[in-house]
């Protein structure tokens, strides 16, 4: 099966270069790039993409607001957001807002093939060193200890912690040795606890709120 991406950055290199690794895997089709938002949501409309990566900084119409049309929009369309190590606040809130994962530009061949899977799997994986990075920052924030603080069991931390360090579900069953499914089971209840419905926006609930911690 070729799966259809439309690839998103106001850079000509940037695009030029996910392009030119996309293409090594026959399963994937660049049907769409896009500078700004506006043309971004042009070419969804038409192309119907399997996949979307949209970077955040970007003219016309910032990457933020381009997500949240295009998950009203587009609501099945997986998008992982393009980022740099100086726009944590913004990563943060375009997951919350509906994005399925996070990549730094200069990521590995590698970790943009396996992030686009997971993504069309449904599943979300995070790039463990920007994850760690929001959590620096937020740890700097005071949190105000309330009912939110013993929200989770330590079970269900643990496992959201494995998954905002870029863990898959099978590996963090192996990890902690439990089965995938109890981890499956396990994430089911934190989405319901934190009113969420993505191991996305699960990790930026959690973060925001202070209740993961390096």
């Amino acid at each position: 099966m070729t799966y259809k991406v439309l690839i998103v950055d106001d850079h000509w290199l940037v695009r030029e270069g996910l392009k030119l690794i996309l293409e090594t895997d026959d399963r994937f089709q660049v049907v769409g790039e896009a500078e700004n938002g506006e043309i971004a949501l042009e070419l969804a409309a038409v192309a119907q993409p399997d996949i979307v990566l949209l970077d955040l900084n970007m003219p016309v119409l910032s990457g933020l607001e381009t997500l949240k049309r295009m998950k009203a929009q587009y609501p099945a369309i997986p998008v992982i957001i393009l980022t740099t190590y100086n726009e944590d606040e913004r990563m943060l809130e375009s997951l919350m807002n509906g994005a399925k994962g996070y990549l730094l530009k200069d990521t590995s061949r590698e970790h943009l093939i396996r992030t686009i899977d997971s993504a069309l799997r449904g599943e979300t994986l995070l790039q463990p060193e920007i994850t760690e990075r929001v959590f620096r920052l937020h740890a700097r924030e005071t949190y105000q200890a309330g009912t939110d603080a013993q929200l989770l069991t330590d079970k269900e931390t643990q496992i959201l912690r494995a998954v905002a360090r870029g863990f898959r579900s099978k590996e963090i069953a192996g990890d902690i040795g439990i089965s995938e499914r109890t981890v499956k089971a396990h994430l089911t209840n934190i989405y319901n606890k934190l009113g969420v419905d993505s191991r996305s926006q699960a990790v930026a609930l959690a973060i925001e709120k202070g209740l993961l911690q390096l």
